[in-house]
């Protein structure tokens, strides 16, 4: 037995595991004393990354994710490789995936997307002093680079249209840095 916060866990095991994806059910005892179950999905940590150039212009991305069904806007967002820095990673990705490299990284903090029954803790960063590079997407990516004055991707948060909640939170943390 083990203590988690006010739950027992009395034993953990693995309901699906893949290279992205790990989804665990435990028998616990409730704060309430009852047994039950309680299923956690853990996914791969990951890093989003906001760009922003010296005239105030954003780099997002706009891509169909197949989970929600439908093309979104958000920052550059990827998994973590095993044992990669993430920082190293926020590179990576900002690279492959919109074709920029930059010179100055700010680490903004990190986020959890979800607090009730996924694991997926998201690190973020600010990435300026851009320079354009050929981009080099996985191929279950088709993503272009989309680009937005930051004043219209802070609006686009507050009105629902950048829904991805590290991107929302990154952009909004910028604006505070930023005094906007």
């Amino acid at each position: 037995m083990k203590p988690h916060g006010p739950w027992t866990i009395r034993d953990t095991k693995t309901v699906y595991c893949d290279p992205w994806i790990n989804v665990t059910c435990d028998d616990v005892l409730r704060p309430d004393g009852n047994p039950g179950t309680f299923s956690v999905v853990h996914l791969k940590p990951g890093v989003t990354v906001l760009a922003i150039d010296e005239n105030q212009t954003v780099y997002l991305t706009k891509e169909f994710h197949y989970a929600v069904g439908r093309e979104t806007i958000e920052c550059v967002s990827g998994g973590i490789e095993e044992g990669e820095d993430a920082a190293l990673s926020a590179q990576r990705e900002l690279e492959e995936e919109i074709g920029i490299v930059a010179k100055k990284w700010t680490f903004l903090g990190i986020c959890d997307p979800f607090t009730s029954s996924v694991v997926s803790p998201t690190q973020m960063y600010l990435a300026e002093e851009l320079q354009m590079v050929a981009a080099r997407p996985e191929g279950t990516e088709l993503i272009e680079r989309v680009s937005f004055p930051f004043s219209e991707a802070i609006e686009m948060v507050l009105t629902g249209e950048i829904t991805h909640s590290a991107s929302c939170l990154a952009i909004l943390l910028t604006a505070r840095r930023l005094g906007l």
